[in-house]
């Protein structure tokens, strides 16, 4: 009897520090590169996330509610659009299941600093 209580506390915990862990964060501007819609290759879609909930609005302008799948953990469902997407563990590539890909746009790197002048 104690030792399934045991069990049942051990898989408890291990299920809790599961359930609370917090997701990779999407939040940001990705650009789709591959199967974009309406032919629209370099547009930029944009991802919001707060916590699990998450805003998405594609290259078309189209916007969907997502969420994490609770069983796969780099795994996303798009009610809207009623399709799966599969991200990166860097957030840096999200991949439809209709073969859609957006990479993270990280925007242009700063322009580099001004020569020093000479005294």
């Amino acid at each position: 009897m104690k030792v399934s209580l045991y069990v049942v506390g051990i898989l408890a915990a291990l299920f809790v520090t599961e359930a609370s862990a917090q997701p990779v964060n999407l939040t940001g501007k990705y650009q789709c590169f591959t199967n974009c819609r309406y032919g629209l290759i370099g547009s930029r879609a944009y991802v919001t996330q707060n916590g699990w909930d998450i805003n998405v609005v594609n290259e078309a302008g189209e916007s969907s509610r997502a969420w994490f799948d609770w069983f796969s953990p780099t795994r996303i469902w798009f009610e809207r659009w009623n399709q799966g997407a599969v991200y990166t563990p860097d957030a840096m590539i999200i991949q439809f299941d209709n073969g859609t890909i957006w990479q993270r746009d990280l925007g242009l790197p700063p322009p580099p600093p001004p020569p020093r002048r000479r005294k």
